[in-house]
């Protein structure tokens, strides 16, 4: 595929992963802990094809709503994560980058996702921005807050400076696996016009061989940005 066409800034809803161990007769955490393996595989897949920023949805602002059991399964798979790939992805020179509210965690996990972010900062092989705690409505209301502080009229643009993402910009295509059609609070000002692309797949079964066919789609589409397109 022409390097044109691979999208610089991909965003990813992992969906799926409880329906998938359901389907196995294995409970909820099983299906969490199979989606945190395949991170690993589709982010070294993505920065191989030569994307340079990817946005992953792991936890919504909105899933302290789940039964506990499942929340403390998800903190720890979140703890275990950021220890186990920090030093794989400090050998590939990729930079982790966090949006959302972070204060909600325990200390001792806050302190963790604070480490994997300073130790890679200087990294310039690529971005893995994850979102914990995330929901779109809330970021924007603090970025919107963040202006008010400091006196400025909100601006469309100066809204989309103070955003989370504000450094890497706005991705070009959003994937949601697990058959679902909708954003969920996702980068819903940066998607303003990103490619969307839905798939059945649920996420643990979304391989390499996946993430390529919507990449593949990607580069059919024909962006235009609400302009007219010259004749």
């Amino acid at each position: 595929m022409d390097g044109a066409k691979i999208p610089a800034h991909i965003g990813i809803i992992m969906d799926g992963n409880g329906r998938w161990a359901q389907s196995r007769g294995k409970d909820r955490s099983y299906g969490h802990r199979e989606g945190t393996a395949n991170v690993e595989r589709i982010t070294e897949r993505a920065f191989t094809r030569g994307v340079k920023t990817l946005s992953l949805f792991a936890f919504s602002s909105e899933n302290w709503a789940r039964p506990k059991a499942e929340i403390d399964e998800l903190m720890r798979l979140l703890e275990t994560y950021f220890k186990k790939f920090l030093k794989k992805l400090q050998r590939e020179n990729i930079r982790i980058t966090v949006m959302g509210d972070i204060s909600a965690f325990t200390v001792k996990l806050q302190k963790i996702i604070e480490k994997s972010v300073d130790s890679t900062k200087t990294n310039d092989g690529g971005v893995l921005n994850i979102g914990i705690n995330y929901g779109a409505r809330q970021e924007i209301a603090y970025a919107v807050n963040k202006i008010l502080e400091k006196g400025e009229k909100v601006t469309v643009e100066n809204i989309s400076a103070n955003l989370y993402t504000a450094e890497f910009g706005e991705p070009d295509l959003i994937i949601r696996t697990g058959g679902e059609l909708r954003l969920s609070n996702f980068m819903l000002y940066q998607g303003a016009y990103s490619e969307l692309y839905f798939t059945d797949v649920l996420w643990p079964d979304f391989d390499e061989t996946e993430l390529d066919k919507a990449i593949e789609e990607y580069g059919h589409r024909h962006r235009r940005f609400g302009k007219i397109e010259q004749q």
